[in-house]
């Protein structure tokens, strides 16, 4: 059966008519601020405290707009006869958004836990040379990171954990009867 001339534009019409009579749905973005997800990536953020300058943020980045400076700061020794010891310092951290894809390696192979996803977006500028942040525009980020996610309550507990608290036991067990022995004499000499 042919379908009648047309009707193409007929259902077409409907749908425009449709949507025409609906509410909007649209967000005003600068007065409505969108409900973003509670983990999203927004721009990266630096907990300096955590960064042991080992760049391997840097060397995995696949655009390469991660720039590390540091130098090596010598500590005396702790105790006489001691060696020195040697440390890289931070000099600087920054991150060229321009060119940054977003794609989080930079997050995932920080064995500190340095680096952070904050859910902030608003971080436009007018010039592109502005768009690298240094480490002290990265610690304001950090800020805005929420908390991770609570752990599932029937999850089974971590192996470390059990087996901590297995010593932990063990060890409180060795004290109680340490202590039950040491009152025993006493007990004896009173009674007497």
């Amino acid at each position: 059966m042919a379908p009648i001339p047309g009707s193409g534009l007929a259902k077409g019409l409907a749908v425009t008519l449709r949507t025409m009579t609906r509410k909007s749905v649209t967000a005003r973005y600068p007065d409505t601020q969108p409900e973003l997800p509670p983990r999203s990536r927004g721009v990266i953020g630096l907990f300096e405290e955590n960064c042991t300058v080992c760049m391997l943020c840097a060397r995995e980045c696949p655009d390469w707009c991660i720039y590390i400076d540091s130098h090596k700061e010598t500590l005396p020794a702790a105790a006489p006869g001691g060696r020195e010891r040697s440390r890289n310092v931070l000099d600087r951290f920054a991150i060229d958004f321009s060119l940054c894809m977003y794609c989080g390696i930079c997050i995932e192979v920080c064995p500190f836990d340095a680096l952070f996803w904050s859910p902030e977006f608003e971080y436009a500028e007018t010039d592109i040379l502005e768009l690298t942040h240094e480490r002290d525009k990265l610690r304001e980020w950090m800020w805005t990171v929420p908390a991770p996610p609570a752990l599932d309550p029937a999850a089974e507990e971590p192996k470390e954990i059990v087996a901590a608290r297995k010593t932990a036991d063990k060890l409180a067990a060795a004290e109680a009867a340490a202590r039950a022995a040491a009152s025993a004499p006493q007990e004896r000499e009173d009674g007497e």
